[in-house]
């Protein structure tokens, strides 16, 4: 945010704290009327652990804020991580923001519930980096055993598990726009996703080449050609919804056209899994989380 003054800054400190009351930071609700709303310039300070004086000049765009003080005052004005983000960029100071540490991806009770009534068409979670987060028995089925699997990322797989990457019959055309969709993903910010792109950039010349490109895909949808070690070519469609709480969770779900040998195809599959037949598919189905 190269055009931010010393004057937005104040703006935006002001906002923050005529947000907040006294007993949103722990601090006694007073008897004595307020003139303004929300927390007092003291009261910030006091917070903060800084002098009165010397948030008043920050307020007032007379005094750049130090890296220390910005931390205390994300602290104090109970700031989000966006919040945050934009404090220090509006303090010029935005390579000094320190990370904070991602919470664990957890997957929402819908979508679970949604897993577990397709009993007959393979689905699948998929968090931030395309990571699957759940799955149910159909999917076990037609891919392999997801809760076996120490690293349970989509596009990780596509490039290293031979199982899952001999099933796609265009592979080259499926990895190719998983990388894309991965792309599409990018945050500079998240170490998880710099320690996917490093390990594949250095293990496979194909996904070094294509991340390279810069190409983006939302794969929202398309046609997944498959070759099942056990029944033989599938065509499946690929539709993908995105969960609306802006989590980033999105559903994978792959079915096949009426009557076609593709869903007899996925119905013997589907059938072998109900019936505990686990020596035939390429893992044992289950699933944790």
């Amino acid at each position: 945010m190269n055009s931010a003054t010393p004057s937005h800054l104040g703006a935006f400190l002001k906002a923050r704290r005529a947000q907040l009351a006294p007993g949103d930071c722990g601090l006694p609700a007073t008897d004595s009327a307020r003139r303004v709303a929300g927390l007092r310039r003291e009261e910030v300070a006091q917070l903060a652990a800084i002098s009165v004086d010397y948030y008043t000049r920050l307020e007032q765009g007379r005094v750049r804020a130090s890296a220390s003080v910005l931390a205390t005052l994300a602290r104090a004005l109970r700031l989000d991580e966006d919040q945050e983000r934009y404090l220090y960029e509006l303090a010029g100071r935005g390579d000094d923001r320190p990370r904070r540490r991602r919470a664990p991806q957890r997957v929402r009770p819908a979508m679970r519930r949604l897993l577990d009534q397709l009993t007959q068409t393979p689905a699948l979670v998929l968090g931030k980096r395309l990571d699957v987060l759940d799955w149910n028995p159909a999917a076990v089925a037609l891919y392999v055993d997801f809760s076996t699997l120490a690293r349970r990322n989509y596009v990780h797989l596509l490039f290293t598990h031979p199982v899952f990457r001999e099933l796609h019959r265009n592979w080259r055309h499926d990895a190719r726009e998983a990388v894309a969709a991965l792309r599409m993903e990018a945050d500079p910010d998240d170490p998880e996703l710099a320690r996917l792109v490093g390990e594949l950039s250095v293990q496979d010349t194909d996904f070094r080449t294509w991340w390279a490109e810069h190409r983006v895909s939302d794969a929202g949808y398309g046609t997944k050609h498959y070759r099942h070690h056990l029944v033989g070519d599938l065509t499946l469609d690929c539709d993908t919804w995105a969960s609306p709480d802006g989590s980033g969770q999105r559903l994978m779900v792959l079915t096949a056209e009426a009557g076609s040998a593709s869903q007899d195809a996925l119905r013997i599959l589907t059938s072998w899994s109900a019936s505990g037949n686990e020596s035939a598919l390429p893992g044992r189905e289950g699933r944790q989380g």
